[in-house]
């Protein structure tokens, strides 16, 4: 976890979300606390729980966008999950334990990715040493590997170079040191004058998980996994390929054999159990109505509150790799509560989110921010596209204000969908634009001016037409 300070994680949130101080903070202390606990002795820090966090706000207000960029500030394990698409354990659907599994599986991505890239110099050495014999048509004598040989100490961290394994392969070939194809071949490969060339290469195939009453592989208890895996063993079929591809295969291969699996998934597990946040969204459509107002569907929605109740709480999870504690995890849950409150929901699952931040709607003025002031913004991201048709594309201030009032009033007249409003606005404004861009250039014209009296004239008679379906978002 990076050690970023408070104001750091602030100021790091500004460059990409305009507003919303209040979350912006809360999330940064959340993040801060988990780093102080580590810092901590083992014994207390077992003690403290994460401080976990609820948003009230209107959709497109940037709830979803503040957590997924927390997460990849501080290198974390982030899963994003809609509360309204588990059911209660015996319901058809997903029972709420699959998002430990869903963000494991995520953190040994993350990690596997890491762990790679410190092999990446050895594995390509390797590659090449397996292409060149495929290439030169030779096949390995008995008790020899396909063009390289694998030293003990070639794992992650240890000692041993590129320069180290192609010597070792060419010293203990039949051939001695490498004789002059060997090296012409080499420099043709390093040039990419073979890449179309057909090779034949042994790829593995997996079999597809079985479904088993009407249950998929993420619906099955993990120990039913495992079995259903190993009666499946992996064929290994001959495809023919060209050399690129063929680098690419093998090179999954050599990565594959100088990782340390068991090591990945312990430290991916830590990593889950420590630093991963899950979000969780629409939280509010399990909250059940104070009004009186009930229907079928809620007694899955309170069932929905139960399962979820011990996994904020802190349980053990099983998985097929091994059991996850989800004491440590963050929670951050998120909602409109247009038709309900919080405190619809169930007493026990409120206390788990002590923290609670309300969001507030965007104004025309915070939608003219956004258009131009975060990084890759809206606009600078249509400058980059017609920028590549050879157009350069310029916005008068007048006309941005225009694109953020028309939003603004967009939501009031229709539906409010926050900012999500400003990427239909941008896309009416360039869509003409947009289909004739490559024709422009052939005519000579390399520039354009997005006026006040562009943007109103292809937004203005949308917002007064009455059939309003017309404003497709």
């Amino acid at each position: 976890m990076l050690e970023l300070t408070p104001r750091q994680i602030v100021a790091q949130l500004d460059r990409h979300i305009i507003g919303q101080d209040q979350a912006k903070k809360a999330v940064a202390i959340a993040v801060r606390n988990r780093w102080r606990r580590r810092q901590l002795d083992p014994e207390l820090a077992r003690e403290i729980a994460p401080k976990n966090i609820i948003m009230l706000g209107p959709t497109g207000v940037g709830k979803t966008e503040i957590a997924r960029r927390l997460a990849g500030l501080v290198n974390a394990p982030f899963l994003k999950v809609e509360s309204s698409k588990y059911t209660e354990v015996g319901y058809h659907g997903r029972d709420v334990e699959s998002m430990i599994r869903d963000l494991l599986d995520l953190a040994i991505s993350k990690v596997r990715r890491e762990q790679a890239e410190k092999v990446k110099e050895i594995a390509e050495a390797r590659t090449e040493e397996r292409l060149i014999d495929l290439l030169l048509g030779r096949t390995p004598g008995p008790g020899k590997s396909k063009g390289w040989v694998r030293s003990e100490e070639s794992t992650v961290g240890a000692p041993a170079t590129p320069v180290a394994i192609a010597t070792e392969a060419a010293e203990s070939s039949e051939e001695g040191p490498r004789d002059a194809s060997r090296e012409l071949m080499r420099k043709k490969l390093r040039a990419g004058e073979l890449d179309e060339r057909t090779l034949e290469v042994s790829v593995a195939e997996h079999s597809a998980m079985p479904m088993l009453g009407g249950m998929g592989p993420d619906q099955m208890d993990p120990g039913m996994q495992e079995m259903l895996s190993s009666l499946m063993p992996s064929k290994q079929k001959l495809r023919s390929v060209s050399v690129r591809e063929a680098q690419r295969i093998l090179l999954e291969e050599e990565t594959e054999k100088l990782l340390d699996r068991e090591k990945v998934i312990e430290e991916a597990i830590e990593r889950t159990e420590q630093t991963g946040l899950i979000f969780l969204d629409e939280i509010d459509k399990l909250a059940l109505p104070s009004d009186g107002s009930r229907s079928g569907a809620d007694v899955s929605r309170q069932g929905v509150q139960r399962d979820l109740l011990p996994i904020v709480e802190g349980s053990s999870v099983t998985t097929r790799h091994g059991v996850v504690n989800t004491d440590h995890i963050l929670f951050i849950a998120a909602g409109a509560f247009h038709n309900v409150s919080v405190s619809d929901l169930m007493p026990e699952l409120q206390g788990r989110f002590p923290i609670r931040v309300e969001l507030s709607g965007l104004t025309a003025a915070d939608f003219a921010r956004i258009l131009t002031e975060p990084d890759n913004a809206i606009l600078e991201q249509q400058q980059a596209l017609l920028g590549v048709e050879g157009l350069e594309v310029a916005y008068e201030d007048a006309a941005i204000a225009a694109m953020a009032e028309l939003a603004a009033t967009a939501n009031a007249q229709l539906q409010n969908i926050g900012a999500r409003r400003l990427m239909t606005i941008v896309e009416r404004v360039f869509e003409e634009i947009n289909f004739e861009a490559p024709e422009l250039k052939a005519k000579g014209e390399t520039s354009l001016t997005v006026t006040e009296t562009l943007v109103r004239e292809r937004i203005a008679p949308l917002l007064e037409d009455g059939d309003v379906s017309k404003f497709v978002l």
